[in-house]
């Protein structure tokens, strides 16, 4: 969790912004949370943080929404399981075989709060769990990296610009985040549980909703469009600062990468209406070939620099 100092209009304010970029998973997704797919595989906003009372109602409100979706589930065909569910969002994302084939991926874009604070964003993700992550906001430079087993990463808003190794909490993210597949791919392999809850409404169009009880008990759910079975919803909690916050995704944008579906526009936020992080991707680039060192013990980066470094195809 990081405090970002802003000066709007001669006035001074903060905002919190947690270590990660949310990009909620399905496949590729959830270690971008990253920006992260949980995340940076997350970033949420609190604009007022000496307003404890405003905090308490969005989470109230959070819970609100989702215990009245939960009364208005409808019951379950009988037709569908989680293995045809599951078989039709992959197909629907380009199919296993494209999904297993990947190599390395890097994304590329912009994440703003609001209309306080915008900047770039890179995320670089290798097979089998490797990640690095850079963010530029407010002429501060963030990154995340984790080679697999280790990870570091800085506080330039608390004046440490030397990427420091992780604590075992942010460890136990990040290692799920750079899970290059995602949750819902071989999730029996990697002890994890899926559920199928009922239908659901996302924006006027059916869904299926989906739990997902990770093998460390993080629980999340996934909202797939019931006629094109690609992900509209996700929904989990981000710890921070030893409390848990509501996290909602929003996905939009849809396009083909080399026969794979990836969205190009996603709102994050503690509920359908205070969605206070945008991503918008400009590009997503598939089988670039970085070298294991750019997942190394990164170096302090140059706070004269406002634009993430990216390694070389």
């Amino acid at each position: 969790m990081y405090k970002l100092r802003v000066v709007r209009n001669g006035a001074r304010f903060e905002m919190t912004v947690p270590g990660q970029i949310d990009l909620p998973q399905v496949s590729h997704y959830d270690e971008l949370r990253r920006i992260t797919r949980q995340g940076l595989g997350r970033f949420t906003m609190n604009r007022n943080l000496h307003d404890s009372q405003t905090l308490r109602r969005s989470r109230n409100t959070a819970a609100a929404l989702l215990g009245a979706l939960l009364l208005c589930l409808v019951p379950i065909s009988p037709a569908q399981t989680i293995s045809q569910i599951l078989s039709k969002v992959y197909v629907a994302r380009g199919g296993l075989t494209r999904i297993r084939a990947l190599r390395s991926e890097r994304v590329s874009g912009t994440i703003s709060f609001g209309s306080e604070a915008s900047g770039p964003f890179t995320v670089e993700l290798k097979r089998p769990m490797k990640m690095r992550m850079t963010l530029a906001v407010q002429n501060q430079n963030m990154i995340r990296v984790y080679d697999g087993t280790q990870g570091w990463a800085n506080n330039p808003f608390a004046g440490k610009l030397n990427p420091d190794p992780m604590p075992e909490e942010d460890l136990k993210n990040i290692s799920e985040e750079a899970d290059f597949d995602g949750p819902l791919v071989d999730y029996a392999k990697k002890s994890n549980k899926v559920e199928l809850v009922g239908k659901d409404k996302v924006e006027d169009k059916d869904v299926w909703r989906l739990k997902l009880t990770t093998k460390n008990g993080d629980v999340r759910y996934y909202l797939f469009d019931t006629k094109t079975f690609l992900l509209l919803k996700w929904e989990g909690k981000r710890r921070a600062e030893g409390k848990d916050y509501p996290i909602e995704s929003y996905f939009h944008d849809y396009r083909d990468v080399d026969g794979l579906k990836f969205s190009f526009e996603i709102d994050s936020g503690s509920s359908a209406t205070d969605l206070t992080q945008k991503l918008v991707i400009d590009k997503i680039e598939l089988n670039v070939n970085f070298p294991d060192s750019d997942f190394a013990k990164p170096a302090a980066p140059d706070s004269d620099s406002t634009t993430p470094a990216a390694s070389n195809p």
